[in-house]
């Protein structure tokens, strides 16, 4: 059985993908800029996800209004690091989630029909002070994913889940340094 509290993700030896969902003028302005520009806020908080399927519940696979489009952001992993190193729990003391500048909250993981598991995925919310470097230097590439999850939602809701699942990406156990292991888990 996994841990309750475990990062999954797709990432190589330097980078680290994760995902989120945008309106088509924000993920369009950035696909073809390389990286994200106006209209993309550079004043409020954005929340980034390594997991696929949670991103896929939330954004009920590309069909709610505002996150039609859904973009895999590769970032470096010393970027993702350096965020999570500066990360106050959502559950923390309210004053202390205010004045943090990376919030992270642990939502149930999510089946391919979007069900609540048993174990939890992360959600890492970049504020403004951290948002230019997360955008210009953190940012490798940018992916655009709406065409691979539309298709996946269509073979899931058709009863072809196992063709779906070979468009996801492969996630695997990211491997925290201790001290972000510590600062990471709710209860301790």
């Amino acid at each position: 059985m996994a841990p309750q509290y475990q990062i999954r993700a797709d990432y190589d030896a330097d980078t680290i993908v994760v995902y989120q969902a945008y309106a088509p003028a924000i993920a369009d302005a950035a696909l073809r800029a390389g990286r994200f520009v106006a209209p993309f806020s550079f004043h409020r908080m954005t929340w980034i996800k390594p997991s696929f399927l949670w991103l896929m519940h939330r954004s009920n696979w590309a069909r709610k209004p505002g996150q039609e489009r859904v973009l895999a952001v590769r970032m470096t992993r010393q970027g993702w690091e350096e965020a999570l190193s500066q990360a106050v729990l959502t559950t923390a003391d309210p004053a202390a989630v205010t004045q943090a500048a990376v919030h992270v909250q642990w939502d149930p993981e999510r089946s391919l029909r979007g069900a609540a598991l048993n174990h939890y995925s992360i959600q890492v919310g970049i504020g403004r002070n951290l948002i230019r470097a997360f955008t210009d230097d953190w940012i490798v590439s940018l992916t655009d994913l709406t065409p691979q999850v539309r298709k996946a939602a269509v073979l899931t809701q058709t009863g072809h889940a196992t063709k779906a699942q070979r468009l996801f990406p492969a996630e695997r156990v990211y491997p925290l340094p201790r001290t972000l292991e510590s600062l990471l888990s709710p209860g301790r």
